[in-house]
């Protein structure tokens, strides 16, 4: 009997051996107080199990018998957590007790049929740390047919997918806050946008509460926007006042993390919340939100704590992350409507600087025009001397030439107000632009320089304004003669891509490249050129411009300083851009 004794012993030995830690409690474990009974009398299948298990390093539990008697391996132990180690040799129905309405019909299915049971990333309230914790799974569940072919027990292997289901889905929740946050335009939508994208993770965020630190009071925060209350909005306080410095007086500092301060609801909202949520939370987070950029403002984030996880370090670190994101948007919505209010004031001096020059140049037409008058008569009268008439003639031409640029403010300050409408006349572009450009041919050939009009036949007439069209190609030669003082001027009109296109170059200075963008801004002159005239308001080619907008054309210039700069304008061909009526 004493041999038989040793032997049971040697066998047990062998069995829970290689197993760690819980192979000692498994071997020390007093089996015979089990319906299992004590190992020598365990079916061979049974052994084969334990054995396959204690040497695993994958997290693995066997359940035998009806009662589903409870073992475990080393990996496992992170996933039982304080129940072990009084798990062991306990029915199932006891040890997961709080996850039995979920695992039950898995084990009767493995137990009483022949195939197992598999699911991944299964969600578990597990109470293993003494407080209820969210966690995430993947397991079968293996029927074992014990000695004679019935299903003894199972085996399970597990995976923890927790920390990658909860990253995974914190990774969502941010990158869903900054493309809402992105659409916003100023800093109320910014903080709304936010609040609704905070809904989409109420599991990590049961509410969120998003204040505003007024700019003029610093002691005072408002409410900007709220997620996942509610009912429970009521209770929220719209104004919050800082005490020493910290927003909710009762909060306190997480240890190492001054930044986070943690605040119960009773004392937050005066009662606690109902079971709205899976379960209500009982804490608050409250965090800063650090102004971003120069416009950017301050604030705090009110986040509820989930109750089913623990305020760790990843937590406290995404919670940052989330008021940062929402830092950044609000910065980035209170930049937007910074500049769009910067911009909106441009406008209104825009406007009002082009009613100045609409006014001005009214005021200023009337005296020329009754200046000019009797000017223009004396200058006839053969009783003026020639002394007098040269000096009339100066005073004709200057006149004259003010006129021209007062003329050109109020084209401008028309199209500007959108009073200018072009009249359509069905034209020959080749024909009437070489006799607008003989206009010009004296005064060119006086500046010794050649005018070369090419004016082909074009295939078909064009539709636009002669009067906005005189305009451009005047303005065009004006400037081209300005600036040219040796070589020629060549205008050209050409048939391109069912476009009728003039083409006004020149051997002038030229432009630099630095100046071409900004080379039809109204009011931009460029510097430091050489010029034959210096008089003009800058808005020649701007006018330019807008009439060859107007009549549903296209302008482009290039140059090369130097050597001259050509200017094409085209014109399309048909009626597409006449109006209807």
């Amino acid at each position: 009997m004493e041999s038989t004794a040793q032997s049971d012993r040697e066998r047990n030995r062998t069995l829970f051996s290689g197993g760690g830690e819980m192979g000692e409690r498994m071997r020390a474990f007093d089996w015979a107080a089990t319906p299992l009974g004590p190992p020598e009398r365990w079916p061979q299948s049974l052994k084969t199990c334990v054995r396959i298990m204690l040497t695993s390093r994958q997290p693995i539990w066997i359940g035998w018998g009806e009662q589903l008697i409870y073992m475990y391996n080393d990996a496992y132990k992170s996933i039982i957590g304080g129940k072990h180690p009084q798990a062991l040799g306990q029915p199932t129905s006891i040890v997961w007790r709080e996850l039995w309405d979920v695992i039950a019909p898995m084990l009767t299915t493995a137990m009483h049929g022949d195939k197992g049971t598999y699911v991944e990333t299964q969600r578990l309230i597990m109470e293993r740390n003494g407080y209820e914790e969210e966690t995430y799974y993947t397991f079968s569940y293996s029927p074992v047919p014990d000695d004679w072919g019935n299903t003894g027990g199972i085996i399970c292997a597990n995976t923890d997918d927790t920390r990658r289901v909860i990253a995974e889905r914190q990774m969502a929740v941010l990158r869903e806050v900054a493309a809402k946050m992105s659409e916003a335009r100023v800093v109320d939508e910014a903080c709304r946008l936010a609040a609704t994208a905070l809904e989409t993770d109420a599991r990590d965020l049961p509410f969120a509460l998003i204040y505003l630190v007024d700019p003029v009071d610093k002691a005072r925060a408002t409410l900007a926007a709220s997620s996942g209350l509610g009912a429970h909005e009521a209770a929220v306080p719209h104004d919050i006042c800082a005490a020493d410095g910290v927003f909710f007086p009762t909060s306190v500092a997480q240890p190492g993390d001054a930044r986070l301060r943690v605040v119960g609801i009773v004392s937050a909202f005066g009662a606690p919340l109902d079971s709205r949520w899976e379960r209500p939370p009982l804490r608050a987070a409250v965090l800063p939100i650090e102004p971003a950029g120069e416009t950017g403002r301050a604030g705090m984030l009110v986040a509820g704590i989930s109750p089913l996880r623990p305020l760790d370090a990843e937590y406290g670190r995404f919670l940052e992350l989330v008021a940062s994101q929402i830092a950044a948007g609000i910065g980035n919505a209170a930049a937007y409507q910074a500049e769009r209010t910067r911009a909106d004031a441009l406008a209104a001096l825009d406007r009002a600087k082009t009613v100045f020059f609409s006014n001005v140049s009214h005021e200023f037409r009337t005296p020329l025009t009754l200046l000019l008058a009797p000017v223009a008569e004396a200058l006839g009268d053969q009783r003026t001397t020639q002394q007098n008439r040269e000096r009339l003639a100066i005073v004709h031409r200057n006149a004259l030439r003010l006129l021209k640029l007062v003329n050109s403010l109020l084209d401008f300050s028309r199209i500007e107000a959108g009073r200018t409408q072009a009249f359509y006349e069905r034209t020959d572009l080749a024909v009437f632009t070489a006799d607008l450009a003989s206009n010009f041919r004296s005064a060119i050939e006086r500046a010794g320089l050649r005018l070369v009009v090419v004016g082909d036949a074009l295939p078909e007439p064009v539709y636009l304004d002669r009067d906005m069209w005189e305009k451009v190609v005047l303005n065009l030669l004006s400037n081209a003669l300005k600036h040219t003082f040796e070589g020629e001027i060549r205008v050209t009109t050409e048939a391109i891509d069912h476009r009728a296109v003039l083409t006004v170059q020149d051997t002038g200075v030229g432009i630099a490249a630095d100046q071409l963008p900004r080379i039809f801004e109204r009011f931009h002159r460029v510097p430091n050129v050489r010029s034959r005239t210096h008089e003009g308001t800058g808005i020649g080619l701007a006018l330019v411009q807008e009439l060859v907008k107007l009549q549903g054309g296209t302008i482009a210039v290039a140059s090369t300083p130097g050597s001259g700069t050509t200017f094409t304008v085209g014109i399309p061909f048909g009626t597409a851009h006449v109006p209807a009526e």
